[in-house]
């Protein structure tokens, strides 16, 4: 059936609701051409044109309401679009085909495209309503909560799905001690098993939030004045709290296509068929979260919500569509964690099977579920799911290699890498725009396109969700090079060469100066030139790294080099959220006196700084001003402290346990060990932080497994570990060597670190390296236990040169005027601090007093400035 058009003279498409979906649908129509031959009228209800909800919590991390912003303003200008902001639809009259915005415009259409999407659900217990209650739907909502929060200290979100996890986080950063109540039996209960759920809670407990499952919200307690002070919950216990947020679910905002005769479904949305209409009014379409699809469903992810803005444009446009049902994959990362789900991810298909890898210590699960001839059905992963793109593309397909070596991390067993390059042209890359492999190849092969911009642009894949990045790179450099294309894998803009072989000739020919290295060996039409950002910390951080041997300073805010640091390095001291900075001492492997836990007591109490101990066993202090900064170490210096480098990309700390000396289980001197490599790694620079750690047996209480290097204790001597990596995406470290005495040890450790920081690129971790080098952990043994190369003495006469000549940064920084000139907010105005950075009380200490952004609305009156009236 073909809608058929009114008696308009311009045929009218109306457009309610401008979300996402609405925006797709939007863009869907102008590359049709329609834009060109039909007026397009938006009603908009949010003050704002459309934005990305998918990342609405990276607000709270920094993102600007703008950055969030999906609407090009030039295409609502070109397309001759009328976006009506802040005037949502109220009434719609069928029979006479218009529709009544609050303002009182009335509008004539001849497709009508409800696109109004869903409202969160609160559900209906005592006191919803009071004041501290929210929620978390729009960016009104968090300038809302952000608001509130300034003066409360404990919130609890009601809802352990997505948007909840979410919404917990947010709470969490803006300094709340934060709960999440979920009805269900776990966390996430769509997307994850209960395998899944147990890894992701021990993750999230981990973080300090608190977890209540398989409980439900009674009531909302509320003081003498309204407010939130509790919440009575379904096992008769009571938190106290003072902010909720109602997080539960959304359902589907049909409200007004019920009030003009449309019919929906039972639970709610909006009727339609395989193309988009409405099942009852062909002149209607329904897409995005409030439609009820033609397979009974109602799609609460952006990507079937793109599909369906495709389909009703091509409907309009007289072309050939459908959307019969769509992929429910998802990948996100919730407060840190990773976590996707694919395909039949619980197992519902018939004697289908389950390869399952479960580390509950390190928060990994991943669950593939297989059937019975060996196809891959779906899974699930959390804590890990770097492999998520290659595996939803696999989906339906038998992979080429075993199950349970896609499951495996790396470093654990016969783990098993597939990449992009593996998949048929068919699969799925990118399911937010349905972008397939084949389709990618083309935009390279028949596009010219030679970039992952301009695939990105040709074909509209990554710029969704974003979780098809990676692979979307690697795909396009495979074709580039299949294409017989030289990929440009230089450093940056200004450097042809790699990392790898800028180290080298810096080595080699002895340069010590970042200009020289660009004037001779830069890009052509970069010599003479200033160098980019990218450049100047690498080089910056070879050049010190190397500095005894090629006759370089080793103080990195001598001459040229200050103004190749980053901005934590600039000031020697991490630049925190507010302008302030931190202060961190070392404390070689965790051990200090009392005497010097007074002085950084008294130094903590005297400057007002917030203290805290971290996970590297040494104490943090937060809060001090860029011109405090020279005046507490100089105290700090001369009670015997050195820098801890928390602000550079060097050694951080070497944690131990208490080892043989204290410990009935300990094997060897864990703490002496951990002191001795800490102290003899201080402040060497490389690619990225490296961190390690000394256990004292194989107990492994110092978590050495889970770094950088680590090494643990043996009856026969140390065990030696390296690439390991905690953080976002964990990695357990590899046996490297087994069995090593003191100088075997440290003469092993020397190699390896030197080996890596020469062919490791910029801002790469030991595990990322390692996964990537050719060859992996067996090369790296061949070349630093066997000496494959012949590069050992090289490797560890570089080493004994840094240490030779290692002085701390602070202690040179305090005794030379010139450099304390730069310990100053304002240049001009040296002794006046910077009135924005501030404090608030928070238990009984300091927490920045982070002013309330301004979010500049454009205009809701009327039309928005370039739109076109016709």
């Amino acid at each position: 059936m073909t809608a058929t058009p009114g008696a308009t003279p311009t045929p009218t498409i109306v457009l309610v609701g401008h979300g996402m979906v609405g925006q797709r649908f939007l863009e869907s129509l102008a590359e049709r051409g329609l834009t060109a031959n039909h007026r397009v009228v938006v009603l908009c209800e949010e003050p704002r044109p459309a934005y990305d909800r998918v990342h609405l919590t990276s607000y709270f991390s920094g993102t600007s309401p703008e950055e969030l912003s999906m609407t090009d303003m030039e295409f609502i200008k070109d397309n001759g679009i009328e976006l009506h902001l802040g005037d949502p639809a109220e009434t719609i009259d069928r029979e006479a085909k218009t529709v009544t915005a609050r303002s009182g415009l009335v509008v004539a259409y001849d497709y009508l495209v409800l696109a109004t999407g869903s409202y969160p659900f609160v559900p209906p217990v005592p006191n919803k309503d009071a004041a501290g209650c929210f929620v978390y739907r729009t960016i009104e909502d968090l300038l809302a909560i952000e608001e509130y929060a300034k003066t409360r200290t404990t919130g609890a979100v009601v809802g352990g799905g997505l948007l909840g996890l979410e919404a917990a986080g947010a709470l969490k950063g803006l300094g709340l001690d934060s709960h999440i109540v979920e009805f269900a039996p776990r966390l996430m209960p769509v997307q994850v098993d209960e395998g899944g759920g147990a890894a992701l809670l021990r993750t999230i407990e981990g973080m300090g939030l608190t977890v209540h499952t398989g409980v439900g919200t009674q009531e909302i307690v509320v003081g003498e004045d309204g407010a939130v002070t509790g919440m009575k919950l379904s096992d008769g216990s009571e938190l106290s709290v003072d902010l909720v947020v109602f997080s539960a679910g959304v359902r589907p905002r049909d409200q007004l296509a019920r009030e003009s005769g449309l019919a929906v479904g039972e639970r709610g949305g909006i009727s339609v068929d395989e193309q988009c209409r409405t099942v009852t009014d062909p002149s209607v379409f329904a897409i995005g979260e409030c439609a009820l699809a033609a397979d009974g469903r109602v799609y609460g992810l952006v990507a079937p919500g793109y599909e369906q803005a495709k389909t009703a444009a091509a409907t309009i446009a007289a072309d050939e569509a459908s959307f019969t049902g769509a992929d429910l994959s998802t990948k996100l990362k919730l407060l840190g964690v990773d976590v996707a789900s694919f395909g039949d991810a619980h197992g519902a298909a018939e004697d289908s099977l389950d390869v399952v890898y479960s580390d509950s210590r390190s928060g990994l699960y991943k669950k593939l579920v297989i059937a019975s001839d060996g196809t891959l059905l779906g899974g699930i992963l959390v804590g890990d799911a770097e492999a998520y793109g290659t595996l939803r593309a696999l989906t339906g397909t038998v992979p080429p290699i075993a199950p349970e070596s896609l499951v495996l991390p790396a470093g654990a067993g016969e783990s098993a890498q597939l990449g992009p390059t593996a998949l048929p042209d068919e699969a799925i890359i990118c399911s937010c725009h349905n972008v397939t492999k084949g389709q990618i190849r083309g935009a390279v092969t028949d596009h010219q396109c030679t970039s992952v911009p301009e695939v990105k642009k040709c074909t509209k894949a990554g710029t969704g969700c974003g979780s098809c990045i990676k692979v979307l790179g690697q795909l396009v450099d495979a074709e580039l090079e299949a294409s017989g294309v030289e990929v440009d894998k230089g450093l940056c803009g200004d450097f042809s060469q790699t990392r790898e072989e800028l180290y080298e000739i810096v080595l080699a020919l002895r340069i010590n100066s970042y200009q020289e290295l660009l004037d001779r060996y830069g890009r052509e039409e970069a010599r003479g030139g200033d160098g980019c950002e990218i450049c100047k910390p690498a080089v910056g951080s070879i050049i010190a790294s190397l500095a005894p041997t090629i006759g370089a300073s080793g103080y990195v805010l001598d001459g040229e080099q200050a103004a190749l640091q980053d901005s934590n390095d600039h000031f020697l001291a991490n630049l925190q959220k507010n302008g302030s900075y931190s202060v961190v001492p070392r404390i070689a492997g965790g051990e200090i006196t009392p005497e010097k836990l007074i002085v950084i007591g008294e130094i903590a109490r005297d400057f007002g700084l917030y203290t805290k101990i971290t996970g590297g066993q040494r104490i943090d202090m937060f809060g001090a001003r860029v011109e405090q900064l020279p005046l507490i170490w100089t105290r700090l210096v001369d009670a015997g402290f050195e820098s801890g480098h928390a602000y550079g990309k060097a050694l951080r700390t070497v944690k131990s346990c208490v080892g043989e000396t204290w410990c009935r289980y300990g094997q060897q001197d864990s703490v002496r060990m951990a002191i001795d490599l800490e102290l003899r790694y201080r402040g060497l620079r490389s690619p990225h932080k490296l961190k390690s750690a000394v256990s004292g047996c194989a107990r492994e209480c110092a978590e050495a497994q889970s770094k950088d290097f680590g090494i643990i204790a043996t009856s026969n001597g140390w065990n030696l570990y390296v690439g390991g990596n905690g953080g976002a995406t964990p990695r357990h470290a590899d046996l490297l060597a087994q069995d090593l005495t003191d100088e075997e040890l440290i003469r092993l450790i020397d190699r390896f670190l030197m080996f890596y920081i020469r062919t490791a690129d910029r801002l790469e971790r030991t595990s990322t390296w390692l996964d990537r080098i050719p060859g992996g952990l067996d090369h790296v043994r061949d070349v630093v236990v066997e000496d494959s190369l012949g590069i050992c003495e090289e490797l560890e006469s570089l080493m004994a040169d840094h240490v030779a000549n290692y002085r701390d940064e602070w202690a040179e920084t305090i005794q030379d005027p010139e450099k304390l000139a730069r310990f100053v907010s304002f240049v001009n105005a040296p002794d006046t601090p910077d009135p924005v950075v501030g404090f608030v009380p928070e238990r009984d200490q300091i927490k920045p007093d982070l002013p309330l952004l301004t979010i500049g609305l454009r205009p809701s009156e009327g039309l928005l400035e370039g739109s076109t009236q016709r």
